[in-house]
């Protein structure tokens, strides 16, 4: 079976809404930037995905990001915690 042009363009947008879903309502992390976290709490990890809770960013403190890691970026929270850790990506305010 063929498919055309518009079905495989609304096949990809489909499953690029998918992806955008999987790692939150907001923008993505741009490295090297210090970006405002727009979650009401963005918890701060050891290690991506299920790595130990090393703390809380709270809506509008700040986070630095240095790499990524699937749906997570490691870089420094600034705020209250002002140390390095992982968080999961999508969280960033525009």
């Amino acid at each position: 079976m063929r498919l055309n042009r518009t079905a495989v363009a609304v096949v990809t947008l489909l499953v690029a809404g998918v992806a955008a879903a999987a790692i939150g309502p907001y923008a993505r992390a741009r490295m090297g930037v210090r970006q405002s976290v727009c979650a009401q709490d963005l918890y701060v990890r050891v290690a991506p995905n299920d790595g130990a809770w090393t703390g809380t960013l709270k809506y509008g403190e700040t986070f630095t990001p240095e790499s990524r890691n699937g749906d997570y970026v490691y870089g420094f929270a600034y705020g209250q915690l002002n140390r390095k850790g992982w968080v999961q990506d999508g969280w960033f305010c525009n």
